[in-house]
């Protein structure tokens, strides 16, 4: 089915149609040229007056068609690139859709596998507790991709009605990662404080809780490592201060790296290169730091060498 529509492929119309408008262009200057000059010579046979004749001369009327051919030309390229973005925003989404699918029937399956056991057979309370842990984590996992999705929405209608406030980052972060540590727990998470007071920056907590979540949650489903670890750094600057979230995972790829925080990219992990989860985290965080005037980064030395989220506010909007 492919190779029959081969002639229909975008690329392929896109240049065909650059050419023929090219063709077109060169051969109607060169008949032009030819008839202006024909054109020309019989005026000087007629001994006729060529300013009265030729009111507007040959290369002007050349100059004034080249530049409609050329905004012609910039009309289509612009088309083509915006043809080619909605087509690759729909394979993100469908693919997206599909993981999506996956991301929530999993979980159900196996709780409904685990509630079958319970109702079937007379478990041990050992056995019961092991299968209890098991249904809390698949319902954790459940709320956590629910949990993207209504995040997501609320950011991008701007329906997020938290006011912003000055607080304390390394106050925060240390809060929020001591109420979250039972999610964390197989984690080695090191805050280091940084060796000057820091101002206070205006920000919406939930927000910014959000943004952390985000990070430390990636740092650890990227992670192959039988420790995994995070370490928080703080860098003060004269324009800007810099927290560097450094994890032990997977690392990236330089190509991933201008990727990562696209709306439903994905990359794979360590152990299974298919591409999972949502492909929302990222593009949450950069989202949520675009909403305070702030940037995200990342750098990572390869694959297999960790990656390092750099999360950079200007100092002019410390509070």
């Amino acid at each position: 089915m492919k190779s029959s529509r081969w002639f229909i492929h975008p690329l392929l119309v896109f240049i065909l149609s650059i050419v023929a408008l090219g063709t077109s262009l060169f051969l109607y200057i060169h008949w032009y040229i030819e008839a202006s000059a024909g054109f020309r010579s019989a005026v000087a046979k007629l001994n006729l007056e060529k300013e009265q004749v030729l009111g507007v001369e040959t290369w002007m009327v050349i100059i004034v068609l080249s530049v409609l051919v050329g905004v012609i030309l910039i009309g289509i390229l612009v088309i083509y690139v915006y043809s080619q973005k909605a087509l690759q925003l729909y394979r993100l989404q469908n693919n997206f859709i599909n993981n999506f699918t996956h991301e929530l029937k999993t979980p159900v399956t196996s709780l409904k596998l685990f509630l079958q056991t319970f109702s079937k057979h007379q478990l041990p309370r050992a056995d019961q507790l092991k299968y209890i842990q098991f249904m809390i984590a698949d319902v954790s996992r459940l709320a956590e991709t629910i949990d993207r999705i209504l995040s997501l929405a609320r950011i991008e209608s701007k329906s997020y009605t938290h006011e912003f406030r000055p607080v304390d980052l390394v106050a925060a972060i240390g809060n929020f990662f001591k109420d979250s540590e039972h999610l964390f727990a197989h984690c080695r998470l090191t805050i280091h404080p940084p060796g000057e007071p820091l101002p206070h920056f205006r920000l919406n907590v939930s927000l910014f809780e959000m943004l952390l979540m985000n990070l430390a949650t990636n740092a650890l489903k990227y992670n192959a490592a039988d420790e995994p670890s995070i370490d928080i750094t703080f860098e003060p600057g004269q324009r800007n201060l810099m927290i560097h979230f450094s994890d032990n995972g997977i690392g990236l790829d330089k190509k991933e790296m201008r990727k990562i925080f696209r709306k439903f990219y994905q990359i794979g992990r360590a152990d299974d290169r298919s591409a999972k989860g949502s492909g929302l985290g990222l593009y949450l965080v950069q989202t949520v730091a675009s909403i305070h005037k702030w940037k995200i980064k990342v750098f990572s030395p390869g694959r297999g060498k960790g990656s390092t989220f750099t999360l950079i506010l200007p100092l002019k909007s410390a509070a």
